[in-house]
């Protein structure tokens, strides 16, 4: 018998010297169903469940563009901001800025159409534009925070201001995920800053919903791991009897004291930790992927090699029954100063290998049934901030979404004569999360947590599903 297992005398050592090497672990069946329901744990927290109606998207990959780019000149063409630029606004900007800003400001980028539909994209995104036919672009996306880290924390929680569940985690906790070995949501070098871990957190909602981060944005994609995937010193047959020993410790505590949230959530981690072993090194590994793959996403060239690696990750996850996948291109899009060559520089590397991503999914019939989500935390001002930049705006900006039950190479939406306000249509963040939890067969006024006395849900007490965009 290792000596591990013989040392652990106490839980408390158990746990700190056990590590991520935990096998199966029937937590709910340890409690009675009273105190399950209470507990908000289900015998299997991340079993798959039907959605509530027939779901036209049943995973999503989300692609994050940390910073705030700019709607006018990526997605949302304003003829009169050309003609104008140079000269003053002709309206009023909004009371709250988050700096001054000047006069007009053109985009340095023409616009082209591109395929059946005629959408027009900048010629930032010659790739992703080729893709036009497959993507529905909403120009009337606004929020209330001009600042990041709020603004952040709104379109992944819901709430700028208060920690609340990531929309990641209340998707897997509405419908679970398909492979048991695997976590039900994932996010592929997430940026610590700005929010941190509070954007794939689950918060209150039990901790089987929470993300599990491969790598963050500091680490280079083909270094990114993650954390304690394989235990090189326990072997499974050790490992099993530590969890045997585990339970019997387990159940006499919860016997005598009852629903302990933190040591519950903790075991289950430990639970699927060890499931993860059998499966996730073998996905981390792309070089059984063929150089016509590689290539397609832009993996060994210079510019593309990092985010093509997230993007061909997020394929490989959604694929193997992952529901939730986050991609996280950061922090680059925050041009105060420099717009043209930062903004030419960000689209350079992401461009070809979302195209990449939108053209692999499709080819594998993964696309009609993925739902792509594409966009930053708010946009950027059609005014100038300093000679060559853009301030922060969240009351008018561009996101675009793909499959999944979306309507194709349309429109929905609109911002003013100069991309400034959010005019027709107006969709909120809260409308946003509706809309994409309907296409995952949620109502989001439906999809309720009971915490601190109140029903949560991710879109608050708000929020209206766009039906015009949804096939």
């Amino acid at each position: 018998m290792s000596r591990h297992f013989i040392q652990a005398s106490t839980r408390r050592e158990m746990l700190a010297q056990c590590s991520a090497g935990f096998g199966m672990l029937a937590l709910a069946g340890l409690l009675s169903e009273e105190q399950a329901a209470a507990a908000g744990v289900y015998k299997n927290p991340l079993a798959p469940r039907p959605p509530m109606f027939p779901a036209r998207a049943k995973r999503v990959i989300y692609l994050f563009m940390h910073g705030g780019p700019s709607q006018v000149d990526t997605f949302d063409p304003k003829p009169m901001l050309t003609r104008d630029s140079g000269k003053p606004l002709p309206f009023a900007k909004p009371r709250v800025q988050f700096a001054q800003t000047g006069n007009l400001l053109k985009s340095p980028w023409e616009f082209k159409k591109y395929g059946q539909s005629g959408l027009e994209v900048s010629d930032l995104f010659p790739y992703v534009g080729a893709m036009a036919d497959d993507l529905c672009v909403i120009r009337s996306m606004y929020g209330s925070n001009p600042a990041h880290g709020g603004a952040l924390l709104a379109m992944h929680t819901g709430s700028d201001t208060f920690v609340r569940p990531s929309m990641g985690s209340w998707i897997t906790y509405g419908l679970g995920t398909e492979n048991q070995n695997l976590p039900g949501f994932v996010t592929i070098c997430p940026t610590l800053g700005h929010g941190g871990v509070q954007n794939w957190s689950s918060a209150f909602l039990p901790a089987s919903y929470q993300g599990t981060p491969i790598g963050n944005a500091s680490i280079k994609a083909k270094d990114a791991q993650i954390n304690y995937i394989k235990n090189p010193e326990v072997g499974a047959a050790t490992q099993r009897m530590q969890i045997d020993m585990l339970q019997s410790m387990n159940a006499e505590q919860l016997h005598h004291f009852g629903h302990d949230a933190q040591l519950e959530g903790r075991i289950e981690s430990f639970e699927l930790a060890y499931r993860m072993q059998t499966e996730a090194p073998s996905l981390m590994d792309i070089s059984d992927e063929s150089k016509a793959t590689l290539d397609l996403y832009g993996v060994n060239e210079d510019h593309t090699d990092n985010f093509g690696r997230q993007c061909l990750l997020a394929r490989r996850f959604s694929e193997k029954g992952v529901r939730f996948v986050q991609v996280t291109h950061s922090y680059k899009w925050d041009q105060h100063g420099d717009l043209r060559n930062g903004h030419s520089n960000n689209a350079h590397e992401v461009d070809k290998p979302i195209a990449g991503l939108l053209k692999d999914l499709k080819a594998r019939g993964l696309l009609k049934d993925t739902l792509v989500l594409w966009g930053g935390e708010f946009g950027r001002t059609p005014t100038a901030q300093g000679n060559d930049g853009r301030d922060h705006n969240p009351h008018g900006f561009s996101v675009w979404m793909a499959g999944g039950g979306v309507k194709g190479g349309t429109t929905y939406g609109a911002t003013d004569d100069y991309g400034y306000y959010a005019t027709e249509n107006k969709m909120h963040i809260h409308d946003l999360h509706a809309t994409m939890l309907h296409l995952m067969g949620i109502d989001h006024k439906k999809l309720t947590y009971r915490y601190g006395g109140r029903d949560y849900r991710l879109t608050d007490v708000a929020g209206e599903v766009a039906h015009p965009i949804i096939v």
